[in-house]
């Protein structure tokens, strides 16, 4: 079976990157974005980083951070894979010698297509819910019918992602990995094990369900 991966960001406490990797994520998100109330200092987050064992990535989120301020991260915390919620270009996302992927905000009148092959360079593209002055992290879901059928690079599904419709959305757009943060939060940047451990179980739920051909009846 072919697994969707498992991404939960915005985690600001050991006990909850513990918690996520027991629950079988298959990635940690750590956000780097000043005005996020789920923003790390490097030192925060080498304390986490310290508790997520081998082969669970750790992602460093940026928006729209000088470079300079990328690269003292990456000499401070040992970031696996980079990821950018702001207006970065494709040069700007490529210069830094490590994997990274770029969030679009999806909305109508956008055009995903044109928007995704910009950064194909990149290890994917996440798709996001816009929101006027927001870069992410808005626990809303966009319309996944604007994404459905496109030919797009690899795709990460986030945006208004919980226990609840993971599925769906992994119904819609069969996307390589899912991304959730406030879905699974009691606070911003407080994760609860319970509903963690919930949607994960939801997304293998969801994995069998196509595994076996059921899916169209599911949904």
């Amino acid at each position: 079976m072919v697994a969707t991966r498992i991404k939960i960001c915005g985690i600001t406490r050991p006990e909850d990157a513990r918690a996520a990797v027991e629950g079988g994520v298959d990635a940690i998100g750590i956000v780097f974005y000043p005005d996020s109330p789920r923003a790390l200092a490097a030192q925060e987050a080498r304390e986490i980083i310290a508790v997520v064992p081998p082969f669970v990535t750790v992602v460093g989120l940026f928006v729209d951070e000088p470079a300079a301020g990328v690269r003292r991260i990456l000499r401070e915390v040992p970031v696996d894979l980079l990821q950018f919620h702001g207006e970065e270009t494709p040069e700007y996302c490529r210069q830094f010698d490590r994997p990274w992927m770029k969030a679009l905000r999806v909305r109508h009148g956008g055009d995903i297509v044109r928007d995704s092959a910009r950064y194909a360079a990149g290890r994917g593209v996440l798709l996001d819910t816009w929101h006027e002055g927001k870069a992410g992290g808005t626990g809303q879901r966009f319309d996944w019918g604007l994404a459905r059928g496109q030919a797009l690079p690899p795709v990460v599904l986030a945006g208004g992602l919980d226990a609840e419709n993971v599925a769906e959305g992994i119904h819609a757009l069969h996307p390589v990995a899912v991304d959730v943060s406030s879905g699974v939060e009691v606070a911003p940047g407080i994760k609860d094990v319970a509903r963690m451990h919930a949607f994960i179980a939801a997304v293998r739920a969801a994995d069998r369900a196509i595994q076996e051909g059921g899916n169209e009846q599911q949904y």
